[in-house]
């Protein structure tokens, strides 16, 4: 059904977008269009308005976000509310006014609740608020569902809310002034052993607890909802298992071969406590089920990074 469709992917030259467009392409779509940078800049609309009618999709697909860590979280707090916001409220009224037959928007885990009890359900995401470093980024991000809910009610406009827990991947962002942890401790691990150091410190205390979701589940999750999903009520995509920060950093030290001692810098901040999702909602509604155990993602992960770093 969307192989003869017109597909405008945002953020298509990122990380998840690379691997969506892949997917798209592996199963039969033809017509896909990215908009991203330099050619479109999506918080201005002008240039979403010029996107929308050089593109002329019949389905978008919202990846475009500017994201990162905690560090860069804490640095970037109004940028993070901002872009966020002001993409997604755009490109979605801009998709509304030209009849676009569906808009596809990626939220984040960061729009859960702090102290969400776990796993995750939908219905718990508006019972807080949430965790104050990631909180600009995910109330812009959380506010595509309300707009996605009253665009729904007002004008039958067809859009849906997909909430992915954390990524990783090939072709991950790797740069240590905004990447996320796992790419954080892969690169840390590597230059430790370039240097021949005897130690690598991580943020925090390991206690908190994370589910990692695997980028090219990720893109299945996001074809699978974008055939057959048509309600506005947002939907978890992710794995259900999570592992604690200090159990990954030992798992990605062993798998990168670095043997030195992990220090913990405990004046830095953890983050949300515990994130796990419940996925069962993702398997009824529209059939999907991660794949891929963080053990085999991370060596696969791990291996592009070897063989690709000299080009980052």
């Amino acid at each position: 059904m969307l192989k003869q469709k017109r597909i405008t992917v945002t953020g298509g030259k990122g990380f998840l977008g690379g691997h969506l467009l892949k997917k798209l392409n592996d199963c039969g779509c033809r017509h896909i269009k990215i908009a991203d940078r330099p050619e479109y800049d999506l918080t201005d609309i002008s240039s979403i308005r010029r996107m929308y009618e050089e593109t002329k999709p019949e389905i978008v697909i919202h990846l475009a976000a500017k994201v990162g860590g905690i560090g860069f979280n804490q640095e970037k707090p109004a940028e993070l509310f901002y872009d966020n916001l002001i993409m997604g409220t755009q490109l979605l009224h801009e998709a509304y006014l030209r009849n676009i037959k569906k808009f596809v928007a990626l939220g984040t885990i960061c729009a859960y609740p702090k102290f969400t009890p776990v796993p995750f359900k939908e219905e718990d995401i508006w019972n807080g608020y949430p965790e104050e470093t990631n909180a600009p980024y995910g109330l812009a991000k959380k506010m595509m569902l309300v707009q996605s809910q009253a665009y729904r009610q007002q004008y039958g406009f067809n859009s849906i809310f997909l909430l992915p827990v954390n990524l990783y991947g090939p072709g991950d962002n790797f740069d240590p002034r905004s990447s996320h942890v796992i790419p954080a401790l892969i690169k840390k691990c590597f230059d430790a052993l370039d240097s021949n150091a005897q130690e690598i410190e991580v943020w925090g205390t390991g206690t908190a607890t994370r589910e990692f979701f695997y980028v090219e589940d990720a893109a299945e999750a996001i074809y699978l909802a974008t055939l057959s999903y048509n309600k506005s009520e947002p939907v978890n995509i992710g794995t259900g298992f999570e592992i604690s920060i200090k159990e990954l950093t030992k798992l990605i030290v062993k798998l990168t071969g670095f043997s030195g001692q992990i220090v913990w810098n405990k004046s830095k901040p953890d983050g949300q406590p515990k994130r796990l999702l419940d996925t069962a909602k993702a398997l009824k509604e529209f059939g999907f089920v991660s794949r891929t155990d963080i053990s085999t993602g991370l060596i696969k992960t791990i291996n592009w990074y070897r063989e690709n770093r000299h080009l980052l």
